[in-house]
């Protein structure tokens, strides 16, 4: 029953109102006006207080039609997108494909998502169909560290379970898993001398911290774990031996335990370095997500699973080695899934999206409405 036109031309609407992350207003302001105008309820709460970004967090209820007895589920996308995406200007090329122009990424992540919802939306009021409460979660911040879902107001989300609509790969893929983060900083400090005439007496921060990084397990850990060095600063005039540098990391892993061994490991290997140049050292973590990893037959995953069927397609399972808000909403205790949506070339010019996967993916959200209503009844 999705309307191929309709939803197709809201997409291409979405992705022309500039909301690089951090300049969420106009797009929030849009979505508010689509959601009211489709009667549903909307809640926003202080995100943009706590983050410093253009917009709230958005919480809209689509009201159960019929018994009402089936769990509150929910679907999360987020509004903001990366850079350069001011002046997207869409196309539906031959071959199926929404693409920019190539002077700009498309914003199908994630606004293919959002369309999506609404197109669903749509759909479940057009038919009539009987289907519990849903809510749907705007985030703000996706882009920047997930910044909107972990300054989300919990008390708003009274979904049992949910679904972000915000993956790669084909429509019909789950990711069941994914790693928790670290953000680290290390700062290392040595003694600034004149490099030409007294070099003895100094001691270069570069020097030590880069024996430091050389003696780090770095890259591919193992089948949980990775480790990488974003950023290396610091150092000025060539005649001066540099006196502080500071790098910017990061370590990853499914498995609590083995991320704190990581970083344990990055933290030995620049004190010791540290120590033995007479420098002195500090590494610092926060802890930005946390992971999550579901088993095959665990409720979100084969209520999912099985509206997936429905469409006559085939579930894939697969492990993700990055964090999205789904992330975050399994730290607050909802079950959540990432799912693939379809999307690809993200975060550059040559992103792209099939139609087809536009409707799959707007035809999967009522698959799941409808699914779990319909488990829900049979109990």
């Amino acid at each position: 029953m999705i309307n191929r036109n309709r939803l197709i031309e809201e997409f291409m609407e979405l992705v022309q109102v500039d909301s690089e992350t951090g300049y969420e207003g106009a797009i929030s302001e849009l979505l508010k006006t689509k959601f009211s105008g489709l009667g549903l309820k909307l809640e926003e709460d202080e995100a943009a207080v706590v983050t410093g970004h253009g917009a709230n967090n958005l919480f809209v209820t689509l009201e159960a039609v019929g018994k009402g007895d089936a769990p509150v589920v929910f679907f999360t996308s987020h509004m903001d997108t990366v850079s350069p995406g001011k002046g997207i200007k869409p196309r539906l090329d031959e071959d199926g494909y929404l693409r920019s122009d190539g002077t700009t990424i498309l914003g199908s992540d994630d606004k293919a998502g959002l369309a999506a919802m609404l197109e669903a939306i749509r759909v479940l009021k057009e038919t009539g169909a009987e289907h519990g409460e849903v809510q749907f979660v705007i985030t703000v911040g996706e882009e920047s560290g997930l910044a909107g879902a972990r300054a989300l107001d919990r008390s708003k989300l009274r979904a049992e379970f949910g679904y972000a609509l915000d993956s790669n790969g084909e429509v019909g893929s789950i990711a069941t898993a994914a790693p928790s983060q670290s953000r680290i900083q290390i700062h290392v400090t040595g003694r600034s001398a004149h490099a030409g005439v007294n070099p003895e007496d100094g001691i270069s921060a570069i020097q030590v911290a880069s024996k430091a990084i050389s003696r780090m397990p770095l890259g591919r850990i193992d089948r949980e774990t990775t480790a990488n060095i974003g950023r290396f600063e610091g150092g000025g005039a060539t005649n001066v031996v540099c006196e502080y540098v500071k790098l910017l990391a990061e370590a990853r892993s499914l498995d609590k335990a083995k991320l704190e061994r990581q970083i344990q490991a990055m933290r030995e290997a620049v004190e010791k370095t540290a120590a033995e140049f007479g420098a002195t050292a500090k590494l610092e973590d926060e802890l930005i997500y946390p992971s999550y990893n579901f088993v095959p037959d665990a409720p979100v995953v084969q209520t999912v699973t099985d509206a997936i069927r429905s469409l006559g397609l085939t579930p894939r399972t697969f492990q993700s080695g990055g964090g999205s808000d789904a992330n975050v909403f399994n730290g607050l205790g909802v079950p959540t899934v990432n799912l693939g949506i379809g999307y690809e070339h993200i975060h550059t010019t040559k992103e792209q999206i099939k139609a087809d996967d536009l409707v799959l993916t707007a035809e999967l959200v009522t698959a799941i409405i409808g699914t779990t209503a319909a488990q829900r009844r049979s109990k």
